[in-house]
């Protein structure tokens, strides 16, 4: 990762966040110089974790095209980092028209070492914040329900209520099906205090 300064585009960032009560890890947008070290992330996320991903997120091509078309307003990725490493990546989905350009999607990803610590939380707190300063008015977040126990805990605790299971939706690398979450958060600015949080 090169060391120099860079003036992110979204005010606030980069952020410092705690996790495990006292240790300090950066949160701040992905540009595209971290393509090299977000495919190394995502390469020590175990394959059974990635093949529920709606991308091979293990494909050099696949992260050089995010790389390449960085749109903070149809995509927002954020970063999580302990010094130089990345740790987590997640990211607010978006439309900018149609019937649906009032709802964003957030996707998370932490590596295995750092998980149950309170990356994602972190990664999921800062979403919601972005998604308000945009203007949402609803967040979602698909979970496959045996699988990401750990981050349905973590978006209920955010706000987040499941709105609806869908029963063998996805099917894992051995072809065994699974129920896929869809959980859902409604944003209103005046009655979500994050501080709380």
């Amino acid at each position: 990762m090169t060391t120099t300064t860079t003036v992110h585009s979204i005010p606030g960032y980069p952020a410092i966040y705690l996790i495990d009560g006292a240790e300090q890890i950066t949160i701040r947008p992905m540009l595209s110089y971290d393509r090299d070290e977000l495919l190394e992330f995502f390469r020590r996320v175990p394959v059974e974790d990635r093949y529920f991903l709606k991308e091979d997120v293990a494909s050099s091509k696949v992260i050089e095209r995010w790389a390449e078309t960085l749109d903070y307003s149809r995509a927002l990725p954020l970063l999580a980092l302990k010094d130089s490493k990345i740790i987590g990546n997640g990211t607010l989905h978006h439309r900018r028209g149609g019937s649906r350009r009032h709802i964003g999607e957030v996707r998370i990803v932490v590596d295995p070492e750092y998980r149950d610590r309170g990356v994602g939380r972190g990664l999921l707190h800062k979403l919601v914040e972005i998604a308000l300063d945009k203007g949402l008015e609803k967040l979602m977040f698909e979970l496959v329900l045996d699988a990401e126990e750990a981050a349905k805990h973590t978006a209920e605790v955010l706000g987040f209520v499941p709105v609806a299971v869908l029963p063998d939706h996805v099917r894992d690398y051995c072809g065994v099906d699974h129920d896929l979450i869809l959980m859902e958060k409604r944003l209103i600015k005046e009655e979500t205090d994050l501080n709380a949080l």
